[in-house]
């Protein structure tokens, strides 16, 4: 499982992610390293995360939609950061991705609708890390707008 190999590859990294979290520097996590920044997955059983962002990464049911969630797909920009600055609500973006990440509101920076909503982009307390489920860099000049973005807030 693509979770619990990252999250074995980075194990020895955990107490410097965590200072470099904590010192308020941007950091950024897509598609994937959104999914790292959770407190757990389901993804090959039961696994913790990074616990950067509160909440759980699961697997798209086949009632659902069909798995895997590949291709464009609108995003509703649920709150103001400067990652999204200059990006419309409902604009395009390119997913791939067979789980998604289930967190609450107040760390759900963008969502999506694919069968269920889910949340397209996340952030931590402290706004300095962001994660996207989609990926920007296949994004077109949409997904460019927010890597500049990323790259402004540092």
């Amino acid at each position: 499982s693509a979770f619990i190999d990252a999250m074995k590859k980075i194990e020895h990294l955990r107490g410097i992610i965590r200072e470099y979290v904590d010192s308020g520097k941007p950091m950024l996590g897509i598609c994937l390293g959104q999914q790292i920044l959770m407190s757990e997955s389901d993804e090959g059983g039961q696994t913790e995360g990074t616990d950067i962002v509160p909440g759980r990464v699961t697997r798209f049911r086949h009632t659902d939609m069909k798995v895997t969630h590949m291709g464009w797909n609108s995003i509703k920009i649920t709150q103001g950061h400067p990652f999204f600055e200059g990006v419309p609500d409902g604009t395009y973006v390119y997913f791939v991705h067979s789980y998604f990440v289930n967190t609450d509101a107040t760390h759900t920076l963008a969502s999506c609708k694919c069968g269920i909503e889910f949340a397209a982009s996340v952030v931590n307390d402290t706004t300095n890390v962001i994660g996207t489920q989609f990926h920007p860099e296949k994004s077109g000049d949409i997904g460019l707008k927010m890597l500049m973005n990323f790259v402004g807030m540092c």
